[in-house]
């Protein structure tokens, strides 16, 4: 079990970047982190989830399916880009991803989908995109034709400035006008039911756990 000590140390300045948790739930998802990791002997802020971890939670727990977007979720989670997930990210991503804003998931989706990090969703990832989540839903391939007509129809939705490209301010707007398009590139956020689930499994103790 975590040494107390180190728990505390880590919930007080967690608790304060995070406002969806009380800190009783804070105390939770960091004991639920270095379950996960394994204590690997190294100081406690050293150990992360790497992408192979972190894609089981997605996939066993949040019911993700894409490598592609769960590639993505990873990087959108890893504030500093070193390919681990540490246990301020890990906290800080699931407050948006289980209790987020309407703004927190806005921007969430979008870092998901810009693939590159030039701040724009491209023509071409929008068809990578589209290509991948239809594929995985019908047996005989689509062709590439009609994935193509369905990235005009989201450029026409969506491209407010008509430069080809979606832009952050695009993306809001159109989400703004239509909330059914926040994952309209492919399911990067948990159902409901999956935050329901997740939250009933590792909260359940809260209420009887304290510090002592």
């Amino acid at each position: 079990n975590m040494n107390q000590r180190v728990l505390k140390k880590l919930v007080e300045p967690i608790s304060k970047t995070v406002k969806s948790f009380k800190r009783s739930e804070v105390e939770c998802l960091i004991r639920l982190f270095y379950s996960v990791v394994g204590r690997t002997g190294g100081k406690s802020g050293n150990t992360g989830l790497d992408h192979n971890k972190f894609r089981r939670i997605l996939h066993n727990i949040f019911g993700m399916t894409d490598d592609t977007l769960m590639d993505r979720v990873f990087s959108a989670f890893d504030k500093d880009n070193d390919n681990s997930i540490n246990v301020k990210e890990w906290v800080k991503g699931l407050s948006v991803f289980l209790r987020g804003t309407f703004e927190e998931k806005l921007k969430f989706c979008f870092e998901v989908y810009y693939l590159n990090g030039d701040g724009y969703i491209s023509r071409e990832e929008i068809f990578n995109m589209l290509k991948n989540s239809l594929y995985q839903q019908s047996s005989e391939e689509e062709n590439d034709e009609g994935v193509k007509e369905l990235v005009e129809i989201a450029l026409k939705k969506m491209d407010y400035d008509n430069d080809g490209k979606v832009s952050f301010a695009d993306f809001e707007k159109a989400v703004r006008e239509d909330r059914l398009l926040l994952e309209v590139f492919g399911p990067c956020l948990p159902t409901a039911q999956n935050c329901l689930h997740f939250e009933a499994l590792t909260f359940r103790d809260t209420l009887t756990s304290s510090f002592s």
